[in-house]
């Protein structure tokens, strides 16, 4: 079954935050991920999230896929950029 993990991401510090994005470039694809859709979100049609959020959305073949990627230690050294950078939110969608 298809898995996506969907992120949310406020950025604080966007320098850290740059080193974070730059150890995990091309990470996901190697896990099979699809990006499906990225971008800040443009409307707040309904609840409280901040016009300017970012989301990412990206598709794996498999749950066990998705939680490779994140549990891989490449993302677990670039994480450590994130720290203090940004908040964010992973939630993991399975079809």
């Amino acid at each position: 079954m298809a898995a996506y993990i969907v992120a949310t991401v406020r950025i604080s510090d966007p320098e850290r935050f740059a080193a974070y994005a730059k150890g995990i470039s091309g990470l996901s694809e190697q896990f099979g991920g699809v990006a499906v859709v990225k971008g800040p979100v443009a409307e707040v049609l309904e609840g409280g999230s901040p016009v300017g959020e970012r989301v990412v959305v990206t598709r794996y073949e498999s749950a066990d896929d998705a939680r490779a990627y994140i549990a891989s230690e490449q993302y677990c050294a670039a994480s450590v950029h994130r720290e203090g950078a940004a908040d964010v939110e992973m939630r993991l969608l399975i079809e």
